[in-house]
């Protein structure tokens, strides 16, 4: 990650927020702070959806639709709905879901209460196919984010991320322009002051 030499870390530590990776965990929500100059994860909110310190974490980033719709890749899929998201750099040739289903998806990976990601696609696709369930209930993602071993730790204590939460709702809406900056006001007027923000610091 790269983080510019000019934004001292003291600042973060000012607006009274706790960077401990202890927090860390499947579920948690990560809001890049607003100078991270990846281009992946450039003001992204990313949804963790497995943590261990062992073995590092994956995630969805949130707030990058593309252009596509699943309609635009597999045939019969409804028109108009069903956005496809930038899930994250690993394996973007792939497609994976988070979802509210529980286990009417087999194999349906446990994320906390009433929400899942992944299972099988076939099933998934025969609901939306026939028109049981809605884009309300399924947000579609091209790759993930992943970080081996102690690495988010680091990144974490680094001040690169933002550890926060956030609602089913919230996580599997489909408008999300505004989510980096509404995420950040969410938690309170000092972090406000954060997401008008200019991208580039030097214009700050």
């Amino acid at each position: 990650m790269f983080k510019p030499d000019n934004i001292e870390n003291e600042f973060f530590l000012k607006l009274g927020f706790s960077f401990s990776p202890s927090e860390l965990a499947k579920g948690k929500i990560l809001i890049s702070e607003p100078f991270l100059g990846d281009p992946n994860f450039s003001r992204s909110v990313i949804l963790l959806l497995e943590y261990s310190d062992d073995e590092g974490a994956i995630g969805f980033v949130l707030n990058k639709p593309t252009d596509l719709l699943m309609s635009d890749m597999i045939d019969d899929y409804p028109a108009n709905s069903f956005r496809f998201h930038y899930g994250g750099p690993v394996k973007p040739e792939n497609v994976f879901f988070l979802h509210s289903l529980g286990t009417v998806i087999s194999n349906s990976q446990y994320i906390m209460p009433g929400l899942w990601w992944g299972g099988d696609f076939d099933e998934i696709t025969a609901l939306i196919k026939s028109g049981t369930i809605s884009d309300h209930e399924v947000k579609f993602f091209g790759g993930y984010s992943g970080w081996s071993a102690s690495q988010l730790q680091e990144e974490l204590l680094e001040r690169s991320w933002i550890l926060s939460s956030m609602s089913i709702l919230e996580i599997l809406k489909e408008d999300t322009e505004d989510m980096w900056r509404e995420s950040l006001k969410s938690l309170g007027k000092k972090f406000s002051i954060m997401a008008d923000f200019p991208e580039d610091p030097a214009l700050n």
